[in-house]
């Protein structure tokens, strides 16, 4: 199996789509179908096209940088970036990994579709033991966020709301992200590389 090393210029150019990253963190937007704390965006994509281009670990080292850049204006004392760092470093680990055992579109695809299942999964888990709970002590009771998920569909349990909404909401959020990624991947995937490999 091939080993990326990380080096200083691959460090750097991981820096930089940490940057693009948390741009892109900045212009999420609100969903109809979701409640109103709740929003999407395709923060992921330069991490994912990281993985794929260097490997799973520079991936999450771009997913760690997006979220320590978004400490400076958080207002989730750091639950919020935590939580992100996790969701988005469980897509792009399982899909880089999945993709450098087997390069090809095929590979590129199970990974893809494995990482956003990844992701949903460990958003369950977060958003349960992690997110909500120091959500609901600091900032709205939990009384009033199940609210908020029974406004669109009814529910009886902060676990129900979250299989219901978030795990599918997290899942299409990973599909979306990996298939802007196949778009552009070829483009951009050869100047991270050449960059990266530069002496």
């Amino acid at each position: 199996m091939e080993k990326k090393k990380i080096t200083v210029r691959s460090v750097a150019v991981c820096g930089v789509m940490g940057a693009v990253s948390f741009v892109l963190m900045l212009l999420s937007f609100k969903v109809p179908f979701m409640p109103s704390f709740i929003s999407f965006d395709v923060s992921e994509l330069p991490a994912l096209v990281v993985a794929f281009a260097l490997g799973p670990v520079h991936g999450i080292l771009v997913c760690l940088i997006k979220n320590l850049l978004h400490l400076f204006i958080t207002s989730t004392l750091g639950v919020g970036e935590l939580s992100n760092f996790l969701l988005g470093s469980a897509f792009v680990c399982v899909a880089g990994a999945i993709y450098r055992c087997r390069k090809s579109r095929v590979g590129a695809l199970i990974g893809s579709v494995s990482g956003a299942a990844a992701m949903a999964v460990i958003g369950v888990l977060t958003n349960y033991f992690i997110v909500y709970p120091i959500y609901s002590v600091v900032f709205m009771p939990k009384e009033a966020i199940l609210g908020m998920y029974s406004v669109i569909y009814p529910v009886d349990g902060l676990f129900e709301a979250l299989i219901i909404f978030n795990l599918p909401f997290t899942f299409v959020k990973g599909l979306i992200v990996s298939a802007i990624c196949f778009i552009i991947y070829k483009k951009i995937s050869p100047i991270i590389k050449n960059i990266s490999q530069l002496s």
